[in-house]
């Protein structure tokens, strides 16, 4: 009996898990999936969980509930390549024969001081709920600064607001403009949604230093009572400390097929996964059903392509707050009611129908 272990339930391992079970996983091969909770979380949407729009479990997907799957949960604290065995804290071992990387990413301080232990996260379900309670705690006309202007600090800083017209809400912006890699209108689109609803936008920010009380932005102390990371993200501690090839941001290098160069038993999916775009979702659901599609093949013994198929992304959709939004599909730029309804469709389908 073959066992194919999957470490982490994000959306390129659902993908995985819909286009497996119940009846492509051969008779000799067990599935296992390794996650610290037990559910699937839906990361996109965690900057509403913070700011406190919506509840937990609204964020959450059932794991699939198939006799082919086996179920494990725990923290994984390393993964033993020579030994072929995922150590989990506090737990035995689990060992594997075929092995899918999906550990996700966490936030990436890039050396500031104080950044990691005086702000708050929404990088992982832990980590937002305690934003959540923080944010929603705070006394009335509170400070709030957002680091980071990028998708999830927009869509944190404008839900933010709809949940708390009373707070004082600060978004760091490192360029010029607000969010540069949109066309032209949307980023003005969003720019004016942020003025007529008083969100501070601080262009060609510099945060030096964080502190208990506050931030340096180019040296100058701006006192804030919460303080909120979104400037950048980087691959799990497991897989950076993997000795693997890895790119200049530590995401793991693979073949044409997803796998490691010298092993082609171990797949990385997701985040972690040094792929031509940037990482999201939708990248991983793509990746998650090519990995599907190469391991079938294998399994039937049928020869395998020499280059798949480039993984074609659809649109990417943002919101502000819940009445409005912005985004591109294909090339066709979107503003205002239609953006959020698409958005809020494309959540929908999901949650309702990414089980097995």
């Amino acid at each position: 009996m073959k066992k194919l272990v999957m470490v982490g339930g994000g959306y390129g391992g659902m993908r995985i898990l819909q286009k497996l079970l119940p009846n492509e996983l051969p008779d000799d091969v067990e599935l296992v999936l390794i996650d610290k909770l037990p559910y699937h979380c839906m990361k996109t949407e965690y900057y509403a969980l913070a700011a406190g729009t919506e509840s937990d479990q609204e964020v959450r997907v059932p794991f699939p509930k198939e006799d082919r799957l086996v179920l494990r949960f725990g923290t994984v604290e390393k993964i033993d390549r020579e030994n072929r065995l995922i150590h989990l804290l506090g737990e035995e071992p689990v060992s594997y024969d075929y092995l899918i990387i999906g550990l996700g990413c966490e936030d990436k301080y890039h050396g500031v001081p104080g950044a990691d232990v005086h702000t708050y996260s929404i990088q992982s379900m832990e980590k937002t709920r305690r934003t959540s309670e923080a944010l929603n705690n705070l006394p009335p006309n509170s400070v709030v600064s957002v680091v980071g202007a990028g998708l999830s600090g927009v869509e944190l800083s404008s839900e933010l607001r709809e949940s708390r017209d009373d707070l004082y809400i600060r978004l760091f912006d490192r360029g010029e403009t607000i969010l540069p890699m949109f066309p032209k209108r949307l980023s003005n689109y969003v720019q004016n949604w942020f003025e007529k609803n008083n969100v501070d936008v601080i262009s060609n920010s510099d945060i030096t230093k964080v502190e208990k009380d506050g931030l340096y932005n180019h040296n100058e102390f701006m006192p804030s009572d919460a303080i909120i990371w979104t400037a950048g993200v980087q691959p799990n501690q497991v897989v950076r400390d993997l000795d693997v090839e890895k790119d200049d941001k530590d995401r793991i290098i693979l073949t044409n097929h997803h796998h490691l160069p010298d092993d082609e038993n171990i797949y990385v999916v997701g985040d972690c996964a040094s792929l031509p775009h940037a990482p999201s979702a939708q990248l991983a659901e793509g990746q998650g059903e090519q990995i599907a599609s190469i391991l079938k093949k294998r399994w039937k013994g049928e020869e395998l392509p020499n280059r798949l198929p480039p993984i074609k992304l659809k649109g990417v959709l943002g919101s502000l707050g819940k009445k409005h939004g912005f985004g591109v599909m294909g090339e066709t730029a979107l503003t205002g009611r239609v953006a959020r309804l698409l958005k809020s469709g494309v959540l929908w389908m999901y949650k309702h129908h990414s089980g097995v």
